[in-house]
């Protein structure tokens, strides 16, 4: 990410990308939960990256410039999703709860 001139704006910009990333990871970990019925396939897994996808997407609605990424951004919003729906679907699974 880089640096701009107004700290406030580098600042909402923080907040948009790790909103967007960790709360996408609970709804992947909520779609996992209600469209696979197997726990140990690894489509879940898809579900995830789809959603991830998606995030890109909202970020640019939002105004966030996904082109001006570097790796380690990229890497960022994967590890908050995945961190996310890990422990999310994780809960669902251990308490046996279903959408």
């Amino acid at each position: 990410m880089t640096e701009t001139a107004d700290p406030t704006a580098a600042h909402r910009r923080s907040l948009k990308v790790t909103t967007i990333a960790t709360l996408g990871g609970v709804a992947a970990a909520f779609l996992s939960e209600a469209t696979i019925s197997d726990p140990t396939s690894r489509t879940g897994l898809l579900v995830l990256l789809a959603v991830v996808v998606v995030e890109l997407g909202l970020m640019r609605v939002t105004g966030v410039d996904v082109s001006d990424f570097s790796t380690k951004d990229h890497v960022y919003v994967l590890f908050m999703s995945f961190a996310l729906w890990f422990i999310t679907w994780g809960v669902l699974l251990t308490a046996g709860v279903t959408v």
